[in-house]
């Protein structure tokens, strides 16, 4: 009985996130601390740190104690090749309930410019794969005509393409993208019954800037604004302060969504980790505990000497 019923609340959530799908634009997987994962959202993430390998992880779990809620993993990696082109790739999975996983792999190349005295222009595109999956074998139905969503189970690969445009300097930066630029259907019409899924073009505006309070304290508000047809406005701000370059402690607020904590800690020159923790503030809130999100970052000096400048926009 307990299988089942668990079945049953996967079923459940499952169908509240297959309803939202149809005639509507999907969300791509939200990051409470996007400004450490920019390179997943933006082509043109640029870092021009020479020589420097940079490496990151991020993994959420979003609506903790909610049956069958999402959980996303994501790892990605870029580097300058010279003083002009910046490359990297990026893997992502959404997992909802082990019953629908959606895979995506890009490579990213971003093309530098220099723009007056101190800033820089990055151009970037992206390209790869989405993997879309569902298993709903196990699922006890009620009426399994009526639920054309669940008939049999989806495999599909779709190509996509992403563009972005990324300039920044030593004090601050701002983006603008759209990582996914093909739309593409992920269920289809059966007996006359719509049941479409859309993944559609979502827009990402992104900046942050750093104030020096003092030698050993800065403040360092950051924005992400992202938009798609047929959904709301999903808006984030943060704040953070960092103290001595190792701590950083900082909040956030998710327009009509969650209200976050963040917290992170430079153990070394080469490496970062951290965690946030959303409240959720919308009707959701009464059916689970918070979400939680943990990062690691970790840059390799591909020839063992130090590049780059202190406040490269990673640190945002």
């Amino acid at each position: 009985m307990k299988h089942l019923y668990r079945y049953h609340k996967i079923a459940a959530l499952v169908s509240i996130i297959l309803m939202s799908l149809q005639s509507f634009a999907q969300q791509d997987p939200q990051f409470t601390q996007y400004m450490y994962n920019m390179s997943v959202i933006n082509p043109a993430y640029a870092t021009s740190e020479q020589a420097i390998l940079n490496l990151g992880g991020l993994y959420r779990t979003q609506w903790v104690g909610l049956e069958g809620a999402p959980k996303t993993g994501t790892f990605f990696a870029h580097t300058p090749i010279n003083e002009k082109i910046e490359v990297g790739i990026s893997f992502t999975n959404d997992n909802i309930g082990d019953v629908v996983q959606e895979n995506n792999i890009y490579a990213d190349f971003a093309y530098v410019l220099p723009m007056g005295l101190e800033g820089k222009l990055s151009l970037g595109i992206k390209a790869g794969f989405t993997l879309f999956d569902t298993n709903f074998d196990g699922f006890v139905l009620q009426s399994p005509t009526e639920d054309v969503a669940f008939n049999e189970n989806i495999n599909r690969a779709f190509p996509n393409l992403g563009i972005g445009a990324f300039y920044f300097t030593d004090n601050y930066y701002i983006g603008l993208s759209a990582p996914n630029m093909l739309n593409t259907k992920h269920l289809e019409t059966e007996n006359g019954i719509k049941a479409t899924g859309v993944q559609s073009i979502h827009y990402f505006l992104t900046g942050g800037y750093v104030f020096d309070i003092n030698q050993n304290l800065k403040l360092k508000p950051a924005f992400m604004a992202k938009s798609v047809s047929g959904a709301p406005l999903a808006l984030d701000i943060t704040a953070n302060v960092l103290i001595n370059e190792k701590l950083e402690a900082g909040l956030g607020y998710r327009l009509d969504d969650a209200i976050s904590g963040l917290v992170g800690f430079r153990i070394s020159p080469e490496l970062k980790i951290g965690y946030a923790y959303d409240f959720t503030t919308n009707n959701l809130g009464n059916y689970n505990s918070g979400s939680h999100e943990i990062f690691v970052l970790f840059d390799i000096d591909l020839f063992g000497f130090k590049g780059g400048y202190d406040r490269s926009p990673r640190f945002f």
